[in-house]
Formats: C-alpha cells, structure tokens, sequence
C-alpha cells in the first residue's frame, strides 16, 4: 500500500518505521520543520492510498484538503500496527490531566509482571527497571505494547489527546478539556470520540453513565482522607491523605474503579505516595518548597499547588512563585493570560517566570510589588527561588516533561 504520514516530529516516523517493515511505500512529510521527508508540494502531487495524520493537525491543512486518500489518525495506525499482539491485559491512559498520577496509581495495584508506560518513562515492573523514555504520542505506545506482549506482561500505557483503541479498558483521567487543531477541535470531545472501540471506559467522578463510559464514583467514593469502594464482590476502604487534595482525589478514585472493573482489591491504594512534580513537598532549610511541575500544569492546577503550600506552612511566609513553561517541551501551551490571573488572584511575593514570557503582560495587573526575574527551565527557576532567605515558601508551577 502506498501510504503518507504526516508529521514526523509526533511519533510520525516510528508509524512510517512500522509500516516500511510490513512491506508497505511510505513517505513521510514533516509539516513543522520541513527538515526530513518529502516536500508539501512532492506529496501533494503523489498518489496514495492512505493519508496518516495527527489529530492535532489543522484539519484546514492543504494536505487534508487536496489529496483524496482516506484519512487514517495517527492513534488510528497504531491500533492498526499493534494488531492482535496486543498484551493480554492492556490499559489505556488520557486525559488533560492526571495521567500519569492515575496510572501511577493503577500500577501500583496491578498484579504480576507488567511495564507502565508515562510522561516519566517506560518502566518494567515489579523490577522497577526504566527500559525508556519516548514521550507519550500514540506511536510511542507500539514499542511498549511490543514489549508486554513478548514478556506476557499486562501494560498501562499513557497516550495523548485520545484512545488509540487496541486495549481492553480505557481510563479517562480528567474532564478537562481545551482547543487544538488551530482552535478547530475540542480535546474531550476527541478523547471521548477516540473511546467508542474500547470495550469499557472509566470516567471521572460526575460523568453521565452512557454507553461504555462508567464514572468512578459508581464505584468508589471519597470522603476527607477515607476511600469506600464496591463493585460486583470486590468491596473495602482504605486511607490516604492524598485523598483530602484536588490532585489527587479523582486519580485514586478513579485508580480504583479501574482496579475493581479489572477484579483487582484496590486497598494496596493506602500506601500509594505522591510522584515527582506532582505536588510533591520538601524542604531546603527552613524552605518549604511545593514542587507542581509537568506536562499538566496549568492555572488550576498551580492555584491548588499555592493553597497546599500555604496550608502546610501554616504560618504566614513570604512566597516565591515559579510559573510558566519551558520552550518546546509541551505541545499544549501555558497561555500567558492565565499565568496573570494566577499572579493576580494568588499574590505571591515575588515571580520567576520561565519561558518566553513578556514580564510587563503577565505582571501587569500584579499587586505584590515584589521582584519579577526570568529564567529558561525550571532547574534554572528554581535555583533561583532558593535564594530567598529561610522560613519562606517556594511553589515550582512550570508545563515540562518529568
């Protein structure tokens, strides 16, 4: 078959890889960069049988428009290319945020050989082994399902902006949603799209019932600290303070409706701690420092992160805020007017912002008075918060792969 896929640089040429090895003419575009492939104007003038190309694409693209091969997603293709050796027990992970806090989560009960496939890497458990770290684009999942199913592993794999389709329960982490495809497409209702192939997808805590979408609370409820959980036999209740935060109330929620559906006891969830850079507390000194820095951050996400930090200070301290995003490490931005209403409505004490960031247009409406620096990564940022003198608060609020 002769078949084009589009954007390299999205896991793009790991698709055109899998499909030369099965004996199929591929070319490949790289619509961003223009750096490896062919040129638009040479695919517009080829004859194929098959367009691949990402969701997140403009779908005004003139590739879209002009060339008349049906139109494969890339999340599509990898459910093609993965096939009937998908593992056994395949769990798939999306959503704006939470993704890899939930399948954290549901790793944590999982029984028996397995490899967890996040933001953080792909990992082979119970070893604990990092066998990768390929990012979470549909195509990075072929090589994570490749591998479960060689080794008779079960896999939870995160996927981005939707379902790929080849497991055998889809787990929704948030309901969050946001613009994409040049404003043109709504994320949820893409993942929710992307989900009708799987037998059973578990949603978040007050979603509707409908179809194969079952909400977690249908089966496990929180109250303060406390989880109660029942589902066909499987019934008990654990504790864990993570339960009494906003980051981590609906992943262990929705961990453990996914663990009972699966015939797993979820009560292992008591022991289940906070990962790096979600939310994760510390301190330098006398420093309280709230580390709230990944691929989710976001405006709601960092006002949690600032709460949680006054809370366990406990005192009144002064607060060096570190926000914004770090260049080119996530495709889904950190816009600057929403980085102003945290400063505006949180007032921290003084601002580092990371990032490509104009300090006049997102400190403008700032009352604080106090510094305003700048900084490229969050590594850089955060050393500079240290500074500050003992007894003070650090928040780290920067969108970066961790």
């Amino acid at each position: 078959m002769r078949i084009l896929v589009l954007d390299t640089i999205h896991g793009g040429r790991t698709i055109a890889h899998a499909l030369r090895e099965r004996g199929h003419a591929v070319e490949t575009v790289d619509i961003y960069r223009g750096r490896e492939g062919i040129s638009p104007s040479d695919a517009r003038s080829g004859d194929y049988e098959m367009i691949i190309a990402p969701v997140h694409l403009d779908p005004g693209h003139v590739l879209l428009r002009e060339l008349p091969a049906p139109l494969v997603t890339h999340h599509e293709a990898v459910r093609w290319i993965i096939g009937k050796k998908a593992p056994a027990r395949f769990i798939e992970v999306t959503g704006a945020r939470g993704k890899t806090t939930t399948a954290s989560a549901l790793a944590h009960v999982m029984q028996g050989p397995g490899i967890l496939h996040t933001s953080l890497g792909t990992i082979r458990l119970p070893e604990k082994e990092t066998i990768g770290r390929t990012g979470i684009t549909p195509a990075s999942l072929i090589a994570a399902a490749h591998s479960a199913y060689s080794q008779n592993r079960w896999l939870i794999g995160e996927v981005s902006l939707g379902f790929v389709g080849a497991g055998n329960l889809g787990v929704l982490s948030s309901a969050g949603t946001y613009a994409f495809g040049a404003g043109k497409r709504d994320a949820l209702s893409e993942k929710l799209r992307s989900g009708n192939r799987l037998p059973l997808v578990i949603v978040p805590p007050g979603f509707g019932r409908s179809g194969n979408r079952l909400p977690a609370d249908t089966v496990a409820v929180s109250e303060g600290s406390t989880c109660r959980y029942e589902w066909e036999g499987i019934t008990g209740r654990y504790e864990n303070p993570l339960l009494g935060t906003e980051a981590y109330r609906d992943p262990l929620l929705i961990a453990t409706a996914a663990a009972c559906v699966l015939g797993i006891d979820p009560s292992p969830l008591a022991g289940f701690a906070p990962l790096e850079g979600r939310k994760t507390v510390s301190w330098v000194g006398r420093t309280l420092v709230v580390d709230d820095s990944n691929s989710g951050t976001c405006a709601e996400t960092a006002r949690d992160a600032i709460r949680l930090a006054r809370a366990r200070a406990g005192i009144p301290s002064p607060l060096t805020l570190v926000i914004g995003k770090e260049a080119g490490a996530i495709c889904e931005g950190f816009p600057p007017d929403e980085i102003a209403s945290v400063i505006r409505t949180e007032s921290p004490d003084n601002v580092i912002l990371v990032g490509d960031y104009d300090p006049d247009e997102v400190c403008h409406a700032w009352e604080g008075g106090g510094r305003v620096l700048q900084a490229r990564t969050l590594g850089e940022g955060r050393a500079r918060a240290l500074q500050v003198p003992d007894g003070s608060i650090v928040v780290l609020a920067v969108k970066t792969w961790r």
